[in-house]
């Protein structure tokens, strides 16, 4: 048994010290179980260009999915969380219009104008499809830079390909539906014009490609997945636009796989009691959607799932303790739905 593993029974001392359960990131690209119609529907995304809409339950895998392409194929990686405030270009490039108006006082002083470039800050999408645009804020070749934007994900990016990017934009049915529209131009020709430095930024030819070329052309060079989670009716000028493809609520064989393939990145060497494990949780998991269904709550999720097992295989517990019920409440059904079901 090595140090990470915790035997059933036994707790960790202090509670607080949670280095023991040192796990990977779910969303860190390093593991995914793509069906094959799932991967089918990447390939087609792929080859016409057009983004990846994901659909289906939180928790079902969709925002996962980006990162782990990116990390297979070594493309490049940049993600946008959408939230109620995001204005419709944030994706594209933002610009600091007070910092801008405050140094254009100071500068009026001493007879000089600010370079509108330095207060522009590109957004995932101009970092996928220009990375050296990106960095120069803008600014033509061969024109000194000296505020060099830094690429948002540079320790990742830096080894993978500069010619390829996988984009993340994440629950756009959060957002106003201008925002989906505002997209609709820059995701089908891959350009936009910055107007505060009147700059159109397109993509970029792979370094040393002087002439255009047959793949060149293509638009397969990039990846733009979104994700939504019907909180908002996407508007249909977008739909028509991406590739649509559904992430079922997964079954109890699918929930083993997944587990599996998790538990081989999970501190300690993985066991046959370690998969009866994930067999047992999934079982419960399926009744606990059946009491979910009854309750009118939502069901837990795959990702959930992965919480119940990844405690059950630390803390020791086993579906059936007391501990196990407790820890239904905790991570499968959450409080806030049980509260439902006293009212």
């Amino acid at each position: 048994m090595t140090d990470n593993q915790v035997p059933a029974g036994e707790r960790p001392e202090d509670p607080t010290d949670v280095e023991w359960l040192d796990t990977p990131d779910r969303s860190d690209g390093r593991v995914y179980v793509m069906p094959e119609d799932l991967r089918f529907a990447v390939r087609v995304a792929l080859a016409t260009g057009r983004p990846l809409l994901l659909r289906g339950m939180p928790g079902s895998g969709k925002s996962s999915l980006a990162p782990y392409i990116a990390t297979q194929m070594q493309w490049r990686y940049y993600e946008h969380v959408v939230t109620y405030r995001t204005q419709p270009r944030d994706l594209l490039w933002s610009f600091d219009s007070v910092r801008r108006l405050a140094d254009a006082q100071v500068a009026v002083r001493h007879g000089a104008t600010p370079d509108d470039a330095s207060y522009v800050e590109p957004g995932v999408l101009w970092w996928a499809l220009a990375p050296d645009s990106a960095r120069r804020r803008g600014r033509p070749d061969g024109v000194e830079v000296t505020d060099p934007c830094p690429d948002p994900l540079e320790e990742v990016n830096s080894t993978r390909r500069p010619d390829r990017a996988v984009v993340l934009i994440d629950e756009i049915d959060k957002a106003d539906p201008d925002v989906p529209n505002s997209l609709l131009v820059p995701l089908g020709s891959h350009r936009f014009t910055v107007a505060e430095i009147g700059r159109e930024i397109r993509t970029e030819r792979p370094a040393g490609q002087e002439s255009e070329s047959k793949d060149e052309g293509r638009r397969a060079r990039h990846l733009v997945v979104l994700t939504t989670n019907e909180e908002r009716e996407l508007p249909q000028a977008l739909l028509r636009r991406c590739v649509v493809h559904v992430l079922p609520e997964h079954d109890h064989a699918m929930l083993v796989r997944i587990a599996d393939e998790h538990m081989a990145l999970w501190p300690g060497e993985v066991t046959d009691a370690d998969r009866a494990l994930a067999g047992a949780v999934a079982g419960e998991l399926m009744k606990v959607r059946q009491h979910a269904d009854k309750q009118g709550v939502r069901r837990p999720s795959t990702a959930e799932y992965l919480d119940a097992l990844l405690a059950c295989r630390s803390l020791g517990i086993r579906p059936g303790d007391h501990e196990w019920q407790l820890l239904t409440r905790n991570v499968l059904i959450k409080p806030q739905q049980m509260a439902g079901d006293r009212a």
